[in-house]
């Protein structure tokens, strides 16, 4: 028997586009070698064709660099990434899009495309230079995830909390400069005082692309409901993250016969509810992070699974118009209130 709320949920992703602001999947692309991201990428979360399946118009893919790296090779990495990026350009044939702003994902859309939209996960990579910033945004980089869990020459990460650090100096004039150029200022990963620091100094927007809501699970990489809150009257918009140890403490569970279960679909939608109870429902967006988790919630192994969790949205109450606006219309606001072009 068919479910009336997946079906409805299979039509949604289909009648408007959806964006998702954060996955880890170049690092597999740069593993498999190039022309398996179009074909198919075995045991990850994400490739063209899962992401056709699910009618995901616009993929942000984060350019994450390892800490083998750090700090004398960030840039040199990055640089290999969007490489790899622009290979599985080529090689999809026009079915895979690089775009830089709004417009783009709703032509990607109206050509029934997927858009892709390069960031750089931690402000290693700028190597203190505001000119790699601005040479970065011409190969295409959109948006910037200002430091992973550590510190860096732009602020402190979560990991580095007790410092209480806010922006440095020249984390302050990559957040201005990034306004200035249109781009995102992603504060995911940033310590909680580096999270208000950027709201005082950024001019428009901000967004959290995957992190979740911290008094549904503890987790310090989660937001807390005043930094939801502050971030809702900023206009921006956090992304749901579907990394286990941020849905749930009880990330480890096991089921009766021994076995893992993990995080599931019912807690992801917990976060959901919390957020749109909190703030409303046009400060939510998704920011899967498929790719960068190990483990996945049970019912949402892939991107391929996201028509379960919108119907299970559906179910809960939510109306297709809000499930639409936490699919791509929330976040397709905030890039354009940006001037992410």
């Amino acid at each position: 028997m068919r479910s009336p709320a997946l079906e409805t949920a299979r039509e949604l992703l289909r009648a408007w586009p959806v964006i998702d602001a954060h996955c880890d999947t170049l690092l597999k692309v740069s593993q498999a070698g190039r022309g398996h991201f179009s074909t198919g990428l075995p045991g990850t979360h994400v490739d063209l064709p899962r992401l056709e399946e699910a009618g995901v118009t616009a993929q942000f893919f984060a350019c994450y660099v390892e800490p083998q790296y750090l700090p004398h090779r960030a840039l040199e990495r990055a640089l290999e990434l969007v490489d790899h990026f622009y290979g599985e350009v080529e090689y999809a044939a026009g079915r895979l899009l690089p775009v830089t702003g709004h417009a783009g994902v709703l032509e990607a859309y109206g050509e029934g495309k997927v858009a892709g939209i390069l960031s750089i996960e931690g402000g290693e990579v700028l190597q203190g230079d505001l000119a790699v910033l601005r040479a970065l945004h011409r190969l295409g980089v959109r948006s910037l995830t200002l430091t992973w869990n550590f510190r860096n020459a732009l602020a402190d990460g979560v990991a580095e909390a007790r410092t209480g650090g806010g922006l440095t100096r020249f984390g302050v004039e990559v957040v201005r400069e990034m306004g200035r150029l249109g781009m995102l200022v992603d504060v995911s990963h940033l310590s909680e005082a580096g999270f208000w620091h950027v709201l005082e100094e950024a001019p428009g927007a901000v967004v959290a692309s995957h992190s979740n809501a911290r008094s549904v699970c503890d987790h310090p990489r989660n937001l807390t409901d005043d930094q939801i809150r502050a971030l809702a009257a900023k206009g921006g918009v956090m992304g749901l993250n579907l990394c286990p140890a941020l849905l749930t403490r009880e990330a480890d569970k096991v089921g009766p016969d021994g076995r893992s279960v993990g995080a599931t679909l019912a807690d992801a939608l917990d976060h959901v509810d919390h957020v749109v109870s909190l703030v409303g429902p046009e400060h939510l967006g998704l920011g899967m992070d498929y790719d960068g988790i190990v483990h996945t919630p049970v019912g949402l192994e892939d991107v391929s699974k996201l028509p379960f969790l919108v119907s299970g949205m559906l179910e809960r109450g939510h109306s297709p118009e809000i499930v639409r606006g936490i699919l791509g219309g929330n976040l397709l606001g905030v890039m354009r209130e940006v001037g992410m072009a």
